[in-house]
């Protein structure tokens, strides 16, 4: 099973490579291009939508890692809907325009489905001195929103070369070692290692200078993707669940610190700018694989051993994510992120 297994996952990565490299025969065939403008992070004309090839080389692996016994149909039903839903809406939206209110709309439905499915969130006591409090119903609305929040801050954050195939990749890689680490035994390294080898598959065209980008169908499905493994994680150990917002870390302190300053200055936060700390990186640097490249370091030499740490080595969970946050906050301050752009 292991050779099956191994042919399959090199397999899922050829075919990404292979159906990416179609979308970007396609989109250039009908003109579906990003055209840089005064807030965008790119130069040249480039073709969108190549997230569509790791949609559909998930959907098409994921039943296959069922079938082998890797996970159960409870399971399959949360990643596969969900990843059907949010990438049909991100692909329309793509290709034509949502309203912001119905597409959050649709976002909340995802995370509903797919934490129906995970059986919700397990509980998680938070401490309070030496008191244990449940947060009961409270702890399945946060769940909600906070896979609402990942999907869309990673269509926030998917905005220059590489960044977010290589977030995808680093993050996939810490979740994996917290799992056999851990001794988890319910399949859910194989669905990482998957989404990992897929995501390597499409960044062989969007390493910097992209040829293709992902487009809205590929980064909110892989946000949320990321948010049902993380979820999924903290079934089988409750400290899974501050391990995996470590390693979400870049992404998550980067969006949260831009949108919530943008909100604060009285500007639409959901429309186009380029006001994130890694774009003023990027900038500052005159390179996207600098900040990119960086961006996975970070990841796997600072935080995955963090989040390694308070998973299985009894690191303080409140400790680990002030190491892990407090550098990622300075960075953000230091970039001045969410800083109004003069344009």
């Amino acid at each position: 099973m292991a050779i099956n297994v191994g042919m399959m996952f090199l397999f899922a990565l050829l075919l990404t490579m292979v159906l990416t490299e179609l979308l970007r025969r396609y989109a250039l065939t009908k003109h579906l291009l990003d055209i840089p403008n005064p807030r965008s992070s790119h130069n040249t004309p480039t073709p969108r939508g190549g997230g569509v090839a790791i949609v559909l080389v998930f959907l098409l692996g994921f039943p296959y890692l069922y079938k082998i016994g890797g996970m159960t149909s409870a399971t399959l039903l949360a990643f596969c809907g969900t990843g059907i839903w949010v990438a049909l809406v991100g692909f329309l939206d793509d290709h034509g325009h949502i309203a912001a209110r119905w597409r959050l709309l649709t976002h909340f439905i995802g995370a509903i489905w797919g934490l129906y499915w995970l059986g919700g969130v397990p509980p998680l006591a938070v401490s309070i001195g030496i008191t244990q409090v449940e947060l009961g119903w409270l702890e399945q609305i946060a769940g909600i929103f906070y896979l609402v929040w990942l999907l869309n801050l990673y269509n926030f954050m998917d905005g220059i070369d590489g960044l977010a195939s290589i977030e995808a990749i680093t993050v996939c890689m810490g979740g994996i070692l917290l799992i056999l680490l851990g001794g988890g035994s319910d399949g859910q390294w194989l669905g990482l290692v998957l989404l990992a080898f897929i995501v390597a598959g499409f960044l062989w065209w969007n390493f910097p200078p992209a040829k293709i980008f992902m487009g809205d169908a590929g980064s909110g499905f892989l946000g949320i993707m990321l948010g049902l493994f993380s979820i999924k994680a903290a079934w089988v150990m409750p400290q899974f669940f501050w391990s995996w917002l470590i390693l979400l870390g870049v992404f998550v302190t980067d969006a949260t610190w831009t949108l919530t300053r943008r909100f604060l200055q009285g500007e639409k936060v959901y429309e186009a700018h380029r006001s994130h700390a890694y774009q003023f990186a990027s900038r500052f640097y005159g390179s996207h694989k600098k900040v990119s490249l960086a961006v996975g370091l970070i990841n796997l030499a600072w935080l995955t051993p963090l989040a390694l740490g308070v998973g299985l080595a009894g690191l303080n969970v409140y400790l680990g994510l002030v190491l892990a946050y407090l550098p990622l906050l300075l960075l953000v301050i230091y970039f001045k992120a969410g800083t109004r752009e003069l344009i």
